[in-house]
This record gives C-alpha cells, sequence and structure tokens, in this order.
C-alpha cells in the first residue's frame, strides 16, 4: 500500500473529528433541543470542515455533514415522508459573500436574465413542513434528515397561527407548505419569569423551547404553550401553479395561512443588502427572534434552472447575522440583593462582544437554576443576549471544564448588610428579610422615582447614591422630607438652585400620584401595576388594603394566595408600618378616587377581549387606553395572536397591525375605540 501524505493523514484526522463533532451537535440540536455549542461555533466548524473538503476531494463522502441536513428522526414520533425533500439552506456572513452569490446566480441564468430576488427574515425556530390535501390538513413533520421527519400533526393542531382547512373555495390536491414555529419573544420571557419563580429551570432560549413545546408527546402541553407560525414557502404541488414566490405568500396568506409581513421583494443585490442592513440594525426590534436574512429568487422558472446541490437550493442564500450567543469564562458568581430583598445570584464573566454589545455580567436567577445548569466558576459558559433581554448564562461548555471546578452554593449571610439569607418554603429565591439593608434601600429608592412607580424626575441612581451617602436619605420616607434640606441640598458639589428646584418639584408631583402606583413603589414583592390596579378597584384606600387579611386579599378577583400573602405579610412587618405612617403623615395618595373608573362604566363590558393598542391615540396616551380597557373588563397584551380579539390602531402602528390584517384580527381606529368603550362592540361597517 502506497504511503499517505502527511498532510492527507492530518486533514483525515481532522475530519473525522470535526464530522464526528458536527452530527453529535445536530443530532443534541435538531432532536433533543440541546445544543452543545453556539450556532456560530457550529458554523465556524462547519466552514473549516468545508476547506478540507475543498482542499481533499476525497475526504467528501456522503456521510459527511456538509452533505447531509437535519438529523435522523426521534423514533419516538411515528416517521413521515415529505413529499418534497426539505433542504438547508447555505450560509454567508458578509457583503461580499453575498455578492458573490448572487453573481453566480446571475452567470447561470445567463446574460439575458435580470433576477429579482425576495427577503425575508431568518426565524430562529424550528422548521415545520405542512402538507395540505384538498384543503385539509393531512400531516405536520419536523424537518428530521430532510427526507424523513416526525409527525407532530396532532401537536401543530394546537397551534391558533395553524389552520385544519384552508380558507378557498377550490383548494388544490397537494399543497406543501414550510415554515417555521417560534416562540414570540414577549411570550417566551413571560414563561420563563414563571418558570424561575416556581424553582423550574428556564428554557435555554426560544428556538429550543418551541422544539420541546412541538415535540410533547401530550398535545395538551403543546396548547399550554404560545407557539406561533410563519409559512414562507412551498414544497410539492398539484392542481396548483405559480410563477412568482411573491405569489406563492400572497395566496397563502389570503387562505389563511400567516406570512411574516416583513418579506420584501427587490430588484438586485444592492437592494438586498439595503434589507439586511435595516434588518440587523433593527433585529431587536421585531417580536420573534431572528438570526439573518434569507434571500430567494422571485422567479420559480429561474429557480428550476438554478437547480440543488446535494444538501442546498442555489436559488437560496442565507445572510447570517453576528450571534446572539458567544463563549466566555465564567470568572465569579457574586449575589446582589435587590428591593424586595431578592437575593439574585450573577456571573461575573471574561468581556466578550454580544450582538453588539460587551458583556461582562449576566444573570444566573437563582441557586436552583445554577444547579440545574450545573455552572461552575471557572467553566467556558454559553453567554445570551437578544433585544433588551438582561444578558443571561446559558449553560457550560462541559468538555472545557477544569478539573478542579466545584458546584457553587448561596452564601450563608447578605453580602451588604451580613444578616442571614433565607429561601422560603416552596420559593426559588434566598430572601435577605433586613428591611434596612442598604443595597435593598439603594435599589428601593431606584424604584420608587421610578416611571412604573412615582415617576420622579432628577432622582437617578447617582443622585440617590449621593444623598444616601450624604445621609440625606435613610427610607423612602426621606424623600419627602427634602425639601426640609434645601440648604443641604445646595451645599452639595455642582448642585445649583434650578436642579435642587427641579428635583424638590419632581417630589412634589411624585407625592400626588394614584394610590395603584404608590403601591408599586413600595416595593412588595410579586405586586407589579397590574395586580395593584385590581387591589385599589377592590379596596380604594390605603387603610383598607393595610387592614386587609389574607382572605380577604385573595377573594379579589385576579389576586391568588402568593400575592395576599405577600402584601399582608408587607404591611404586617413592624418597619414597614412604620414607613407607612410616615409617608401617610408626609401627604402621599391614601384614597383611589383619582384612579378609579367612572361611575357608569360597566366592569364587565369587555369581559372576554383581548385588545392589543399599537400606534400613536391623538386623543388619549397608551396608558390610558389600557386604562380604560381594564376598566371594563378587557385583557390588554403587547403581541398580537390567533387569540387576539382586536388591534387598536394609531398613527405609525408598525408590524402589528400587518401581523392582524394576515391573522384576520379585527383593526379598528380611534373613532372605533371610542365607540367600543362606550358601547361593548365595534360600529357596524359602513
Amino acid at each position: 500500500m502506497p504511503d499517505v501524505p502527511s498532510d492527507l493523514r492530518e486533514a483525515r484526522r481532522r475530519h473525522d473529528e470535526l464530522a464526528r463533532t458536527l452530527r453529535d451537535a445536530r443530532y443534541r440540536y435538531y432532536v433533543l433541543s440541546s445544543p452543545p455549542m453556539t450556532d456560530a461555533e457550529f458554523d465556524a466548524r462547519l466552514r473549516e470542515l468545508e476547506a478540507l473538503e475543498a482542499a481533499h476531494p476525497p475526504l467528501v463522502t456522503p456521510s459527511s455533514p456538509t452533505q447531509q441536513v437535519g438529523a435522523p428522526p426521534d423514533t419516538a414520533f411515528p416517521p413521515v415522508t415529505h413529499p418534497q425533500p426539505m433542504l438547508s439552506l447555505d450560509n454567508v456572513f458578509s457583503r461580499e459573500a453575498l455578492v458573490a452569490w448572487a453573481e453566480r446566480v446571475v452567470r447561470s441564468l445567463g446574460s439575458e436574465a435580470t433576477p429579482r430576488f425576495v427577503c425575508e427574515l431568518k426565524i430562529d425556530g424550528v422548521a415545520i413542513d405542512l402538507v395540505y390535501r384538498d384543503g385539509v390538513l393531512a400531516t405536520g413533520a419536523t424537518r428530521g434528515n430532510g427526507v424523513v421527519g416526525e409527525d407532530v400533526t396532532a401537536q401543530i393542531l394546537t397551534v391558533d397561527d395553524v389552520p385544519f382547512r384552508l380558507a378557498v373555495d377550490d383548494p388544490p390536491a397537494l399543497l406543501e407548505v414550510r415554515g417555521e414555529v417560534y416562540y414570540p419573544l414577549a411570550a417566551f420571557e413571560a414563561m420563563n419569569a414563571e418558570r424561575i419563580e416556581r424553582g423550574e429551570a428556564a428554557f435555554m432560549n426560544p428556538r429550543n423551547a418551541a422544539s420541546g413545546a412541538l415535540r410533547q408527546k401530550d398535545p395538551e402541553v403543546t396548547r399550554q404553550r404560545p407557539l406561533a407560525v410563519w409559512c414562507h414557502g412551498l414544497g410539492a404541488l398539484a392542481g396548483i401553479a405559480f410563477e412568482r414566490h411573491g405569489d406563492a405568500l400572497a395566496w397563502l396568506r389570503d387562505a389563511g395561512l400567516p406570512t411574516a409581513p416583513e418579506t420584501r421583494v427587490v430588484d438586485d443585490v444592492d437592494a438586498v443588502w439595503e434589507v439586511v442592513g435595516r434588518a440587523t440594525a433593527a433585529r431587536h426590534d421585531v417580536p420573534y427572534e431572528i438570526d439573518g436574512v434569507v434571500v430567494k429568487v422571485d422567479d420559480l422558472a429561474q429557480r428550476e434552472q438554478l437547480g440543488f446541490t446535494a444538501r442546498a437550493p442555489r436559488w437560496a442564500i442565507a445572510y447570517k447575522m453576528p450571534p446572539v450567543e458567544q463563549e466566555t469564562v465564567l470568572r465569579a458568581i457574586e449575589v446582589n440583593v435587590g428591593r424586595t430583598g431578592k437575593a439574585t445570584p450573577y456571573a461575573v464573566l471574561e468581556p466578550v462582544l454580544v450582538a453588539g454589545t460587551t458583556i461582562t455580567y449576566a444573570t444566573l436567577h437563582n441557586e436552583l437554576q445554577i444547579h440545574a445548569k450545573d455552572v461552575r466558576v471557572g467553566d467556558t459558559v454559553m453567554v445570551r443576549r437578544a433585544g433588551d433581554v438582561i444578558p443571561e448564562v446559558v449553560g457550560p461548555v462541559l468538555a472545557e471544564r477544569p478539573a478542579d471546578a466545584q458546584p457553587w452554593s448561596m452564601p450563608a449571610d447578605c453580602p451588604f448588610c451580613g444578616q442571614p439569607l433565607v429561601r422560603p418554603e416552596g420559593e426559588a429565591h434566598h430572601l435577605c428579610e433586613n428591611v434596612d439593608c442598604p443595597n435593598r434601600l439603594l435599589e428601593s429608592l431606584g424604584h420608587l422615582a421610578s416611571r412604573g412607580a412615582l415617576d420622579i424626575e432628577g432622582l437617578g441612581a447617582q443622585t440617590v447614591e449621593l444623598l444616601v451617602r450624604e445621609g440625606l436619605v435613610r427610607d423612602l420616607a426621606d424623600v419627602f422630607r427634602l425639601h426640609e434640606h434645601r440648604d443641604e441640598l445646595l451645599a452639595l458639589d455642582k448642585w445649583g438652585e434650578k436642579r435642587v428646584d427641579n428635583l424638590l418639584a419632581g417630589i412634589e408631583a411624585g407625592r400626588q400620584r394614584p394610590l395603584d402606583r404608590v403601591l408599586v413603589a413600595l416595593n412588595i414583592r410579586h405586586l407589579g401595576p397590574t395586580y395593584a390596579k385590581l387591589l385599589v378597584r377592590a379596596l380604594p384606600s390605603l387603610q383598607a388594603i393595610r387592614e386587609a387579611s389574607p382572605d380577604q386579599l385573595e377573594a379579589i378577583e385576579g389576586i391568588g394566595p402568593v400575592i395576599a400573602q405577600a402584601v399582608h405579610s408587607w404591611f404586617t412587618t413592624p418597619r414597614n408600618a412604620e414607613l407607612i405612617d410616615d409617608l401617610v403623615a408626609l401627604g402621599i395618595t391614601t384614597e383611589a378616587a383619582g384612579t378609579a373608573a367612572p361611575a357608569n362604566v360597566d366592569p364587565e363590558l369587555l369581559a372576554g377581549w383581548t385588545v392589543v393598542v399599537t400606534g400613536t391615540l391623538e386623543g388619549v396616551t397608551r396608558d390610558e387606553a389600557k386604562a380604560a380597557l381594564e376598566a371594563r373588563g378587557a385583557k390588554v397584551t403587547g403581541s398580537v395572536s390567533g387569540r387576539t380579539s382586536l388591534v387598536v390602531a394609531g398613527t405609525d402602528p408598525g408590524s402589528k397591525r400587518d401581523k392582524a390584517e394576515q391573522l384576520g384580527v379585527p383593526v379598528t381606529g380611534e373613532a372605533g375605540f371610542e365607540h367600543l368603550l362606550a358601547h361593548g362592540e365595534l360600529p357596524a361597517a359602513g
């Protein structure tokens, strides 16, 4: 046997190593919904494998990850063969690579052709294949290995966005629709917050959570998860044909299938790059997670001419945005104590650039979450930041764990006041119960002045720290005594009369805020603006709330036992009772007359309605519109879904109006909104 050149031996060794790693990663990503590495790391290793195969063509085999799509289906679900294979997409990461792809397209089509391109946001979700036969959903399946997927028909039918029957009079014999199942970000964050509060493990990211929800054995579990779907393409067809991709998307919308409103058809690659730039800049403005822009040739005949490689169409490419996950080293775990006494561990990281922001600190939620993720000091960890979400540690890279890394435990005492940290029975979080803990005071004062509480202009974080350091503020009530210390304020470095007078005016305005916002400002555990309004509506005075028993509080519609006990415990703590007496004496609002609904408003007029308010309304602020709806029993949410009853759209309504129209959700303007508030229904058409 002839000798094998040493460079080829090394290439084979590295090829085998990369191939094993990538096959395992694909299986964990697609089947277990638990990826062992970030998308960026996977892409980098796949590109290295492609480079090895380009330099050494004999390494290319049908079993190479460069020639395969997805992963083998899970045998726990019945197999489904797709009418047409679900291929993957090739990726580019720069303008130069995108232009090179477009030039190849033009060359392949010939000098006479002028291709137009469809630009779609690349949703970071789970690929789904919907097969309609004679207009009725026959199967819903995961991608699997691209040829055979998993039958999740029962699960996909629990998603409101997916119609069982197409809304067309003459449906085609066969319609194979390609789409993406995803979590709306607001729903995902709310669900994770609830899980963390219950001591359950938070989901790593929306994509993995969507995959896990879709692959639940019991469809009722899937039904409880707020999944959504965008449809973006077609597979096999019978009894219908299209000339352009844009025409197909319009037909899908008319048939009742949701398509993303951000999709654009453009004339050339320069226009494509403009779309990429706008999408990258606004990637956190859409209500779902995206990781790129998919670019497709619009003309379907031109697609036929361009054809496919072994794993991807030549007529489409995915531009990948910078990742929202990166690896770094966990240097330490520290503990912060917040305004309600909750002790929250956080990660101190080797600084890392994630989605354009340098991350040094990231939340770890609580001790139970740290143990569930098995995160240890010294670990290489995956750090995630998406949109306005606080950066968080997703999990460790176990292969790189130091041999001496030890499990972490919550310290016994508060790092700020030295008092014991306790974890109440049945709760996930440790607490510092010392009301006068110095860090609790700083956090409490910042919250008191925030927009959702008393909205005190001029009382920012730096001012709070200065006032506490100078001994002018020792508790919340001292804020309303600052007018007695005007001379001391004027003596502060660089403080002039204008700044002092503005601060005192802001404090005076804060003294007049409605009672529900006073309750929010008190830093009572679990009590946010929505529950504060429910309390005030039922018990319209501070004294009534102070005197209410847990049973009386729990009897209020919408107030559960956890909030009832938290409110009762707060008001019956002697130090808090003393604080309330001081605040009352200092003139804060104690009656709900200013916030109660008018006497002639029926609190059940809009019961059962779910309303989204978007855009700018001329005669009312967004908060006032929300309050008016809630006073009549409506539920006001921030995202549009199949469960939405109505969208109230002012000027510049953005994508929420587009999505409402696609889902068939009624949309009304300000006149219709006023009619709704008065009559409990929309005005008759015409």
